[in-house]
């Protein structure tokens, strides 16, 4: 086998699964001899020449990462611009990889990271570097291009589908004298997927979520306020489930949590549910309850959708494969094949049609009143919450998660002064 060291980093936010992916990276480089080193929090790791030998990991330490929830090396927020306008940042990290004989990077995240991947690719050539760039997907947004789905989402699908219809139970229970309305906020600034998986919850036309709010379709208040209305006349309360990143007609959010901007460029959300509730109370006079589960959704690994776990592991896996035989600049992705019985492979695309590209709900998949999903949607996303996934619990009855040493390996380069 070819000598050279493997690059493995977590970028972004991470979800129930990254892990898992970790796990099966690791584990595909270890039976091939490849020694993997991590990067600590994301590629400002790489940029530092902070460095994580995995090597220093037992076996049991790396299958036990499979079901452990975050990001076992850490991620972080940190964008690199054009090769141009970041060329500095570009060249750190090849001298990075160079003083560790990096022949190999695995970059795990979403749109940006891929980008992010490319371009460490194209510079890479351009100095006559011998490295193999493969981006490996994640998010729990599903907004990737390409991929029919992407690890991460399942699972985070799963819970929301969960939750939902766990609370609507309670609501029902209370609606004649206490909550008419309740409000749950999920994750998605422009693609709808996740809130729109809440639609799983109920199979019948009045079942929780009544209504779901998705960015794909501008927010019209008083069509909202109607159906919300509409629907407690008719069923006695009302389920709503709105994504973080629903807009009006101009392209406001509606919920812009001060205007703030993260390092990615995008405006910080966050309350949408508080906003629709008092509107509700205010309009209408329900007792209106709301929830923000927030990190909930990505760190659930207790209710992780079986599917969801194989196909992150698998991506990890097939992403060394790719690397090792050169495959430079792809990503694997998830085909799917058929929708019943449910059958999927891995196949590797390249990254210029996967970085930032965004993968939005189909117009078929959003009912026509615009407050829920179609069957055409159900059978899509219902395969990738199905089984669950092994999870060992202690004595305790909490779950056995494992913290790994993390030992750095020895810097060769001067400090990055970035």
């Amino acid at each position: 086998m070819s000598q050279g060291t493997l690059l493995y980093a977590q970028s972004g936010g991470v979800t129930a699964v990254i892990n898992a992916t970790a796990s099966a990276v690791i584990s595909e480089a270890r039976s091939k001899k490849i020694k993997v080193l991590a990067a600590r929090n994301g590629i400002l790791g790489a940029l530092r020449e902070e460095l994580i030998d995995t090597s220093r990991e037992s076996a049991a330490s790396i299958a036990a990462l499979a079901h452990t929830p975050g990001g076992a090396f850490g991620s972080c927020r940190y964008k690199l611009k054009s090769l141009d306008a970041d060329r500095a940042k570009y060249e750190r990290l090849l001298e990075v990889f160079k003083a560790h004989d990096v022949r190999w990077f695995l970059y795990n995240g979403g749109n940006d990271s891929a980008d992010t991947a490319l371009k460490v690719s194209q510079l890479a050539t351009e100095y006559g570097y011998p490295l193999t760039c493969v981006g490996v997907p994640k998010t729990i947004d599903n907004d990737l291009a390409v991929t029919d789905t992407c690890p991460g989402f399942g699972s985070a699908a799963k819970y929301t589908a969960v939750s939902v219809r766990e609370a609507a139970l309670d609501v029902a229970a209370m609606a004649e004298t206490s909550t008419r309305v309740f409000i749950y906020e999920a994750m998605g600034r422009h693609a709808g997927w996740l809130a729109a998986a809440a639609g799983l919850a109920g199979e019948n036309p009045d079942d929780a979520p009544q209504i779901i709010l998705l960015p794909e379709r501008a927010y019209d208040e008083a069509a909202f306020l109607a159906k919300v209305k509409q629907v407690v006349a008719k069923v006695g309360f009302c389920v709503v489930v709105a994504s973080e990143g629903i807009h009006t007609a101009d392209g406001r959010f509606v919920a812009d949590a001060g205007g703030a901007k993260d390092s990615f460029g995008h405006t910080q959300l966050g309350g949408v549910a508080s906003y629709l509730a008092s509107r509700v109370k205010a309009e209408l006079g329900y007792k209106v309850h709301w929830t923000l589960p927030d990190y909930l959704q990505r760190s659930a690994r207790h209710i992780a959708s079986k599917t969801d776990w194989e196909q992150a592991q698998a991506v990890g896996k097939a992403a060394v494969q790719f690397a090792l035989k050169g495959q430079n600049s792809v990503m694997p992705v998830i085909v799917r094949s058929s929708d019943a019985p449910y059958r999927w492979k891995i196949e590797a695309a390249p990254l210029s049609k996967v970085a930032n590209h965004e993968k939005k709900m189909p117009v078929g998949f959003i009912r026509k009143d615009g407050f829920g999903i179609t069957e055409k949607a159900r059978r899509y996303l219902q395969p990738l919450i199905r089984g669950e996934a092994p999870l060992p619990y202690g004595r305790d009855g909490l779950p056995k998660y494992v913290t790994l040493k993390n030992v750095a390996v020895a810097k060769k380069l001067p400090g990055w002064e970035g």
